[in-house]
């Protein structure tokens, strides 16, 4: 294959490259970094290191969706909701997605490592091989828990943030970061309780397969109260104010409704919703931390 018909085949297929990337999973990420970038400073965030920082945050996002989906081509093939994507349905060849997935790696790390700083750099491609390699090839196809262990990579957006800004890991940023850890649990965990049928079938040992819904549900409503009280921690260390806690505390409480409803529940018909609900908490509750951190009456 020539160069030039790579190139022809590229903007051909744009859509299909953009589904690679996960668009809506990407668009998340890079607001929760966005949101550590603000509040690791007080007043402004410089304009060259924000587009920088996130562009190159982004793209190595997009390059760890598009290994995801290389690596999950048959499981996909298999499953209602992904059979669709573009390498199971031969919309783009293994290659392709390959050569994508590491243009956008080198693209990133070009620009983190010499436009922004190194440690960004360096932090963004662990969290890319953490969710693209390990969690992907490996923890999701040997452990039940693979959500927990696998959440580290995907919690790692606004430490990614703070540190494009600051070039320094701050508690506060993991505080952020263990927000997102606990609330990966809850959200995939109702997902897979929707479609633990698919998972089966694909062979991956998601909790509702090995250990059953009821567990699973319990599991759920543990860590969504868990979730509720971490997300306490921004305003308790004094990282935000009363507009946080407001926020934090409405928009969890109404978590820990659905969980505990959806515990009850005896045909699983909640877990889609709460599954939609947990990405609008985390968009929402992130906002609440980005208002509240340039709201002058938030701190009383």
């Amino acid at each position: 294959m020539t160069t030039t018909t790579l190139i022809r085949g590229t903007l051909t297929n744009w859509r299909e490259y953009l589904v690679l990337c996960k668009p809506r999973i990407v668009a998340l990420i890079i607001f929760t970094a966005i949101v550590g970038m603000f509040l690791s400073v007080p007043g402004v965030v410089p304009l060259p290191i924000f587009f920088l920082g996130t562009i190159g945050i982004g793209l190595g996002a997009a390059s760890a969706a598009a290994i995801n989906h290389l690596i999950d081509e048959k499981a996909d093939a298999v499953m209602g909701r992904t059979k669709s994507r573009p390498l199971p349905t031969g919309k783009l060849t293994s290659r392709q997605a390959l050569i994508f997935a590491i243009s956008l790696a080198i693209l990133s790390m070009a620009i983190l490592y010499f436009l922004v700083n190194p440690l960004t750099a360096y932090l963004t491609f662990f969290s890319m091989i953490g969710y693209g390699i390990i969690y992907t090839a490996f923890l999701k196809r040997t452990t039940p828990q693979n959500i927990v262990l696998g959440g580290a990579a995907g919690a790692m957006p606004p430490v990614l943030g703070w540190a494009a800004v600051t070039g320094e890991m701050h508690v506060h940023a993991f505080i952020l970061f263990l927000i997102i850890f606990m609330w990966t649990p809850p959200h995939f965990w109702a997902l897979a309780l929707a479609r633990r049928e698919e998972y089966g079938r694909a062979k991956f040992p998601m909790l509702p397969v090995t250990h059953g819904v009821e567990y699973t549900k319990q599991q759920v409503v543990l860590y969504t109260f868990l979730l509720f009280a971490v997300s306490l921690l921004p305003f308790s260390s004094h990282l935000s104010g009363m507009l946080y806690l407001v926020g934090a505390v409405g928009l969890g409480g109404y978590f820990l409704y659905l969980a505990i409803a959806l515990y009850r529940d005896t045909n699983d018909r909640l877990a889609m919703k709460m599954f939609g609900y947990s990405i609008f908490y985390l968009s929402a509750l992130f906002a609440f931390l980005l208002a509240d951190h340039y709201l002058p009456y938030s701190s009383f």
